[in-house]
């Protein structure tokens, strides 16, 4: 796991030193065992100047044929010997790559290439993708399990190839620009040199402010700096960038023909495997660990294979205990203890609890916010923030987590209301009452999520923004000309109607554009603000492509969600954790900290003289829904949150 940087002058001209170093040195916490460069000359007719170190400690310019630069950060998760420094070359020095990522099936594809003539000087998956690409081309991403950002240079073509990952596990931010294009791992390395001056950008913040969306579409928060979107490629000349997709969602069910026994043995078998390639590494891995279904089932059949030997030689033999690191409050209505005790118990892991303090977390939102670059949508992130903070502490270089579940088993509570909607227009009217009845049995109450997405499936598009401005209450302190400049944003709280089921829009719209990118996101900023790789075994490319195709039947049924993972997971998980209808998941005491903890520090803030100017809000009117708010008479916490974020991460970059 690494930070890339890189700057192509396409119309010619050398590479500025300086900021290229300061590009890559911003993005140091990425990778703190090793930095490296390498200058390549266009045509191919120059000899590359490769550099390992500090650049100002080993050269004044280049010569001004040497137009493209890339600068690598390492974190040595595998053969941390100087046979994986970066920027790597092919055996005949005309490809290099300056690559982010972990491909968790580099060992089978590098055995595929050996037998195809292939040789490898290290044990890396960086020379396996290096070696990929000259085998196979721009085809060779589709071989790839594994989350990656990379840009590789093509000497015999003249031209640069970048990637991104399927689901957007790894960042790859870029600015475009009188034929100057730079990339960086971080938008922080796109503020350097030349390309800083930039300003917010006024979209995004009207679809996080009003929608709660963040990493929904190629567009930061800072105006000129765009994100590769997952599953996408670019391909840079000097005539032309050119993006194209080349992986999406699975558009039909191709598991249909299974049987619900067989497709359980065979996903049972799937996310086995898929944890058991996650383990693999040259350091310490440990796992975040919950207490819920997703955790908990990654942490217990880690511990079984780990206690089996299943892994190989690839798992460290440090210990065969696993350690975990879980979010805890005393407050029992936040607190996931009981069950994380269970998985802890089962899995005989070493358990570390960490139990985050929002005064020290509110002090730390200038920091914070430096790392995740962006505002955030929620407290949650400050308890993940915490914990990967404690990993460190402990020396964990690699940690488990089980992001994706909810998305891909429909764990959120809204998913009912997108399957409701399906039996209702499908006249399924008997199968729908017993579902209601059952998830009424199964519930305390009926969470306000499942109406909305009712609402979704049933309702005209129009209807359905009308009312959701309304019931949120953005009009008690919006701007007027604000939201009127971006009214036509509306559309983007109705799902993109791509697929015949509500359902399967609903879990599209969540896995690529309005959940899991956001919770990617703050994944990969928390984790390497501390130099730790996060693995994510529920976004193995096998699981994704499958579980998509399932039919609702196995996800949910009876009142339960996640219907295949509790099927497999028995005799696996603690019965309690198995059968657990309730969904927390390093939850935070969001309205205690809101209300009480940092009430000085909020009406400190919504007073200062900058939260007046924004035009983003009229701020008399956010001071008295804040007031409100206090009072328990509005329950606005997530909009309060977001005025918070925003402002602070303004103080940030732009004060």
């Amino acid at each position: 796991m690494c930070g890339i940087a890189g700057i192509y002058n396409r119309a010619g001209g050398p590479v500025d030193l300086a900021e290229l170093e300061a590009m890559t040195q911003a993005q140091t916490h990425r990778g703190p065992d090793g930095e490296g460069y390498v200058f390549l000359a266009m045509g191919g007719n120059e000899k590359p100047i490769a550099i390992s170190g500090s650049l100002f400690n080993s050269i004044r310019r280049v010569p001004s044929k040497y137009s493209l630069g890339f600068g690598h950060r390492r974190l040595a998760i595998l053969d941390p010997s100087p046979l994986g420094h970066q920027p790597m070359a092919s055996e005949n020095g005309a490809v290099w790559i300056t690559y982010n990522g972990e491909i968790y099936n580099y060992l089978e594809l590098g055995q595929e290439l050996q037998s195809l003539g292939w040789c490898f000087r290290s044990r890396t998956d960086t020379e396996v993708v290096l070696n990929a690409y000259q085998q196979w081309g721009m085809d060779c991403l589709h071989r790839l399990n594994g989350m990656f950002a990379f840009a590789i240079w093509d000497g015999p073509r003249n031209q640069l190839f970048c990637a991104r990952d399927r689901l957007g596990m790894k960042p790859f931010y870029y600015r475009h620009r009188d034929n100057r294009f730079a990339f960086g791992s971080e938008i922080k390395a796109l503020l350097k040199g030349a390309f800083a001056a930039t300003g917010p950008n006024e979209k995004t913040i009207y679809d996080f402010l009003v929608f709660g969306l963040q990493d929904h579409s190629e567009e930061t928060f800072f105006k000129d700096i765009v994100q590769l979107p997952p599953g996408h490629q670019l391909v840079v000349d000097r005539d032309r960038v050119r993006m194209d997709q080349w992986w999406d969602l699975p558009p039909s069910d191709e598991s249909a023909h299974l049987n619900d026994q067989e497709a359980i043995q065979q996903f049972s078998d799937l996310l086995r495997d898929a944890v058991r390639i996650h383990l693999r590494s040259d350091t310490v891995v440990g796992s975040c660990l919950s207490g819920g279904l997703d955790s908990s089932s990654v942490v217990c059949l880690a511990a079984d294979l780990r206690r089996s030997s299943e892994a190989g030689n690839k798992v460290r033999a440090d210990s065969s205990r696993l350690k975990t690191f879980s979010a805890c409050f005393e407050d029992p209505r936040f607190d996931e203890r009981p069950y994380l005790h269970q998985a802890v118990t089962h899995s005989e892991a070493d358990s570390v609890e960490v139990y985050p303090d929002g005064r020290t977390l509110f002090g730390e939102m200038p920091t914070i916010l430096r790392f995740q670059e962006e505002p955030f949508g929620g407290t949650s992130y400050l308890a993940q923030w915490a914990v990967m903070q404690t990993a460190s502490r402990h020396g964990v270089k690699v940690l488990l987590d089980g992001q994706g579940g909810d998305e891909l088993l429909c764990g959120y509570p809204g998913y009912w209301g997108s399957y409701w909607g399906d039996l209702f227009r499908g006249g399924a009217w008997g199968t729908l009452l017993k579902e209601m009845r059952a998830y009424r049995a199964s519930q305390a109450a009926v969470h306000p999520t499942v109406w909305a997405n009712l609402a979704r499936a049933v309702l005209p598009r129009q209807a359905v923004a009308w009312a959701r401005m309304r019931m949120k209450g953005h009009s008690l302190w919006i701007n007027p000309e604000f939201s009127s400049a971006y009214a036509d944003r509306q559309a983007q709280v109705v799902y993109e109607q791509r697929f015949p089921s509500s359902l399967a829009n609903h879990m599209a719209a969540y896995l690529q554009r309005s959940s899991l990118p956001a919770l990617l996101h703050h994944e990969d900023r928390n984790s390497m603000a501390f130099s730790i790789e996060s693995r994510l075994p529920f976004l193995d490319m096998r699981v994704v492509e499958f579980l998509v195709r399932l039919p609702p039947r196995l996800k949910l049924q009876n009142g339960l969600s996640k219907v295949i993972l509790r099927q497999a997971m028995r005799n696996v998980l603690p019965e309690p954790i198995r059968m657990r209808t309730d969904k927390m998941g390093f939850v935070t005491p969001q309205d205690q900290w809101l209300r009480e903890s940092w009430r000085p520090d909020i009406e400190g803030i919504l007073n200062e003289r900058s939260f007046h100017e924004r035009p983003y809000w009229d701020s008399r009117k956010a001071q008295q829904v804040y007031r409100e708010y206090c009072h328990g008479t509005r329950q606005m916490g997530k909009t309060v949150w977001r005025w918070i974020s925003l402002e602070l991460w303004h103080q940030q970059f732009f004060q």
